[in-house]
């Protein structure tokens, strides 16, 4: 399976759980995709980093586009990429966000906190 074909089935199953196991319905809300936004920008920063400095790489077999290493570093936009990232890195970013809060949102509406509730930590008192 490819990077691309996992990056898509990551995107159904999470739209999947958030709208019919955890019913948390984020993506029909503006403030997550308001939150999203500011995600996704620090996202591009931290992979472009990654991959741009070839601290990550890709098997150019498995992404959409792809460039040699002996081509030097990846494109910082084109041949399937985004910030020196491949496009595929959004999909994961976008299923990893609204698991995680989808997940926090089921959390919280079913009563499961910190304990204690809020305050400074249970040592310093």
């Amino acid at each position: 399976m490819t990077y691309t074909q996992l990056g898509c089935l990551a995107i159904i199953l999470v739209v999947v759980i958030d709208l019919f196991l955890l019913r948390t319905k984020l993506i029909t809300r503006k403030v997550f995709w308001v939150s999203y936004a500011i995600i996704v920008l620090f996202q591009l920063i931290t992979n472009g980093m990654f991959t741009g400095f070839g601290i990550v790489r890709y098997n150019d077999a498995a992404i959409i586009g792809g460039s040699s290493p002996e081509d030097g570093p990846p494109p910082f936009i084109g041949d399937g990429r985004l910030a020196f990232a491949p496009v595929e890195d959004l999909l994961f970013g976008f299923a990893i966000v609204l698991l995680s809060l989808g997940c926090w949102v089921w959390l919280g509406r079913h009563g499961v906190q910190r304990t204690p509730k809020a305050g400074p930590p249970i040592w310093r008192r």
